[in-house]
């Protein structure tokens, strides 16, 4: 069998993502016809079905979700050296790290300072995402190096620079009685008939069941806690974006949560080796308390 295109490739994800032909040819700007023919010379070359079609719609075989999970792979790594290597000509360029909003905003602080202190640092671009997207960028080649935490962020492929090690707290509206308690459980928070917990993505992706909302964005999280829809545990050092309407309370028996810095294996520049420097440095600096 001769090597995947990438074009192939591109035209399946569509088609996965989507779910029907007829979006996925609008979204790559062509016909749907040659669209149906090309996905089915892709199934007749691999010698498997990747797509079950009926009158209902369009839904993903076994093979199918394999070659979806494996094509978002090999795309994000064609980008990615793309990026790459166009950024690797230019010299003036800065490093960009991606991390997630309000998430560990301290620290970053005080990484940067210590990384501007070094009159020959090149400068750090800060990019801000929403929960889970860090690998994403990361893999793409959009960004260089990224904060993340263990274990809730997917770090496969990455080398990484532990910086610190925290417990966590949950986020409630501060008229709720829970806010009152000095400390909480797992178990008191996991199920709060009037205040369902958020539910944070897998590593895969997917979520858990339950009542709560799905956890997307910072701000909708910060706004459903403060109507009192939902509560969240969480990294006690994310208190940086709690809101006057917020009370976080510690969860003693949360796992610790340990934030790093993390870049694709094998990419190495002076820069990013000097950047990782900095933060083993930072490791065992006493961090200021927590934002109030």
């Amino acid at each position: 069998m001769d090597d995947l295109e990438t074009r192939e490739l591109r035209y399946f994800v569509a088609v996965a993502e989507e779910l029907h032909f007829g979006r996925a040819a609008q979204r790559l700007g062509i016909a749907q016809p040659p669209l149906s023919r090309a996905i089915r010379q892709l199934e007749r070359r691999l010698g498997v079905q990747l797509l079950d079609r009926d009158r209902r719609g369009v839904a993903l075989t076994g093979a199918g979700e394999v070659l979806l999970r494996e094509a978002r792979v090999s795309l994000d790594a064609v980008a990615a050296a793309a990026r790459r290597t166009q950024r690797a000509a230019d010299l003036q360029r800065p490093l960009v790290l991606v991390t997630k909003s309000g998430a560990s905003h301290e620290l970053l602080q005080r990484l940067l300072a210590s990384w501007a202190a070094d009159t020959d640092a090149a400068p750090v671009e800060v990019v801000l995402c929403e929960v889970g997207e860090q690998a994403r960028y990361l893999r793409s080649g959009r960004a260089d190096v990224a904060l993340m935490h263990r274990p809730v962020d997917d770090l496969a492929g990455f080398d990484t620079e532990d910086l610190c090690t925290e417990g966590q707290v949950a986020l409630l509206p501060s008229g709720h009685a829970l806010a009152a308690r000095p400390q909480l459980t797992l178990a008191d928070v996991g199920n709060v008939p009037d205040l369902p917990i958020a539910r944070w993505p897998r590593l895969d992706g997917s979520y858990p069941d339950g009542p709560g909302p799905e956890v997307h964005t910072q701000s909708q999280l910060a706004q459903l806690v403060a109507l009192g829809k939902t509560l969240l545990v969480i990294p006690a050092s994310s208190r940086a974006w709690q809101w006057p309407d917020h009370v976080a309370v510690p969860v003693v028996d949360a796992p610790d949560i340990t934030t790093v810095l993390a870049w694709p294996a094998g990419h190495h520049s002076s820069a990013l080796a000097a950047l990782a420097r900095a933060a083993a440095d930072l490791r065992n600096r006493p961090p200021a308390g927590p934002a109030r």
